[in-house]
């Protein structure tokens, strides 16, 4: 039987200074976690995985010619995109499903997750970035690709995409500017959640290490077939490449997090 894997690169130019991730593009498990005890249907949920973000991200990498990194778990079975001290890393209910594989849970298997997925991902977008830096030369950009839902509780999310930053504005400000200046999108600004989350994936790998990034919501039901994702592409691809060629996006520059200081701080 093929090992289940953590995580995917895709190959690119690491010269370009650009790399591109997706922690919950997927909406897989391994075999022997069978369903969590839920209905198949949930898979097809924004529960397991961000929908249209994988084919987003794969289109976006070969247009752009840079590397990615993929999640290949669901984050039903651990959340990529949360530090290993959050409460919410295994989640036992999400947005009105239980998950019955999720509890009970032992100390056990709750650090087999961590040691089996979480970690072996991040140890590859650490790499990856590491990488980049040291073909290109100077600081990557990283660009992080989510989606989210048309309405969360009955209540509508109007914004067709949106930006999620802490402090550094470096690349987030441009991105901004440059969706909205078509004038036919209505892009948020830290919608509809903040974007400061202490030991994420932006925290970790970006802002605890003065690397320029953004990350970037897509609402679902845009790229929730081949002629959303390619349309978001036409529209992005551009712009992420006038991105990179801003000099100031290649500079390493720490700022402080709202969440509060650095663990090496005092």
């Amino acid at each position: 039987m093929q090992e289940f894997e953590s995580h995917e690169i895709i190959e690119g130019d690491d010269t370009k200074g650009m790399i591109l991730l997706a922690d919950h593009a997927m909406n897989r498990l391994p075999e022997s976690y069978g369903s969590l005890g839920l209905d198949a249907s949930a898979f097809k949920r924004h529960i397991a995985y961000d929908i249209g973000i994988e084919g987003l991200t794969r289109q976006l990498a070969s247009r752009l010619g840079v590397p990615a990194v993929l999640s290949c778990f669901s984050r039903l079975l651990i959340d990529p995109n949360r530090g290993e001290d959050d409460p919410t890393l295994i989640m036992k209910i999400s947005d009105g499903a239980i998950i019955p594989g999720n509890y009970p849970i032992s100390d056990e298997e709750w650090q087999h997750r961590l040691n089996r997925f979480h970690r072996p991902y991040h140890h590859a977008v650490d790499q990856a970035i590491s990488k980049v830096a040291a073909k290109a030369g100077n600081a990557p950009l990283v660009l992080s690709l989510h989606s989210y839902t048309p309405a969360w509780k009955g209540t509508p999310r109007p914004w067709h995409a949106a930006v999620l930053w802490d402090t550094d504005h470096r690349a987030v400000h441009p991105l901004i500017a440059h969706l909205r200046e078509a004038g036919d999108i209505l892009v948020g600004d830290n919608e509809p959640y903040d974007g400061a989350l202490k030991n994420d994936t932006m925290y970790r790998h970006c802002m605890m290490r003065g690397i320029p990034h953004a990350l970037l919501e897509v609402r679902q039901d845009l790229i929730g077939d081949d002629n959303g994702i390619a349309a978001w592409v036409d529209r992005l691809a551009p712009i992420f490449e006038t991105l990179n060629d801003r000099p100031e996006l290649h500079h390493y520059s720490i700022f402080p997090s709202r969440t509060g200081p650095y663990p090496s701080e005092p």
